[in-house]
C-alpha cells in the first residue's frame, strides 16, 4: 500500500508540473484542467487519510490549490461558451484570464503544493520507519464505506440539495477510481456516476453563468437560453441520480 501510494503521487506530481509548464508557455487550451485533474486524483488518494499525519499538510495544500484555481477554470468554461455563441467582446474577458493564470503560478498556493510534494514521499516513509500508521487498508476501506453512505442518504433526502449531490458523487467517483478494490462497488457504478455527475455539472455551470449575468450585462442576452437549458440540465440530473438509489443504500 505504501508502494502504491508513492508511485501514484509521483504521477500526479509529474502531471501537475507538466501542466504548470504548460500553462506557463500557453502551448494549449487544457493546461489549467489537466492541473486540477491531477490535483483532484491526488485529493481522492489523501482525503480517507487526511486524518493522519503524513497525508494532512498535503492534503491541505492540494485543496488550497483546488479552491484557488477554480475561478478560473468557471472562466475558461464561460468563455468557451461564449466563444461557442459568437460573441464578439471577449478581449477584455481573454485578458482577465491571462492575468489570472500569471497569478495562479506565481501564487503561494501551487507554490505550496509543489513544496510539500517534493518533501512528501521521505515524510511518509519516516513515518513508515516509526511505524506510525499501521495497516492503511481497513482504514481506508472505512472511510470509503462512510463516504458511499453519506451519497444513499443525500440521494433519499426528498429536499435534497444538488450542489452537496454534486461534491458527495465527485467524492466517491474519484475515491473508487483510486482505490478500486478498497470501494467495492459493482460495475455499472462508475458508468451511472459519472453521468449523474455530468448532468450535474452541465446544470451547475448554466446556473453560475446566470447567476454572473446579474451583474455583467454582456451576458444578459443569453439568459433565456441559458435559463431552459439549465432546467432541461435539472432533470437529465434526476433521471441519472435514480439508478445511483439501487447501488448506494
Amino acid at each position: 500500500m505504501i508502494t502504491t501510494l508513492i508511485e501514484h503521487v509521483t504521477r500526479q506530481h509529474i502531471a501537475l508540473q507538466s501542466g504548470a509548464a504548460r500553462l506557463r508557455a500557453r502551448t494549449d487550451s487544457e493546461a489549467l484542467h489537466d492541473m486540477r485533474v491531477a490535483v483532484r486524483r491526488l485529493r481522492s488518494l489523501l482525503r480517507p487519510l487526511r486524518s493522519l499525519t503524513p497525508f494532512a499538510a498535503l492534503e491541505a495544500a492540494a485543496a488550497a490549490f483546488g479552491q484557488k484555481s477554480t475561478p478560473l477554470r468557471d472562466s475558461e468554461v464561460l468563455l468557451e461558451e461564449l466563444r461557442r455563441r459568437g460573441h464578439t467582446r471577449l478581449s477584455s474577458r481573454r485578458k482577465a484570464l491571462e492575468r489570472g493564470y500569471d497569478s495562479l503560478l506565481a501564487g503561494p498556493e501551487l507554490a505550496l503544493l509543489l513544496q510539500t510534494l517534493d518533501a512528501w514521499p521521505a515524510t511518509l516513509r519516516l513515518a513508515v520507519w516509526h511505524d506510525e500508521l499501521g495497516d492503511l487498508a481497513p482504514y481506508i476501506r472505512k472511510r470509503l464505506a462512510r463516504q458511499q453512505r453519506r451519497l444513499g442518504l443525500a440521494l433519499r433526502d426528498p429536499e435534497h440539495d444538488r450542489h452537496r449531490l454534486r461534491v458527495l458523487i465527485k467524492r466517491v467517483r474519484y475515491a473508487a477510481e483510486a482505490y478500486p478494490a478498497l470501494a467495492a462497488l459493482p460495475k455499472p457504478a462508475a458508468r451511472q456516476l459519472k453521468a449523474a455527475q455530468a448532468a450535474l455539472g452541465d446544470w451547475h455551470d448554466h446556473l453560475q453563468w446566470l447567476h454572473r449575468a446579474e451583474t455583467e450585462r454582456d451576458l444578459q442576452p443569453y439568459c433565456e437560453t441559458w435559463r431552459r437549458a439549465q432546467i432541461a440540465a435539472e432533470r437529465r440530473a434526476d433521471r441519472a441520480l435514480q439508478p445511483l438509489l439501487d447501488v448506494f443504500t
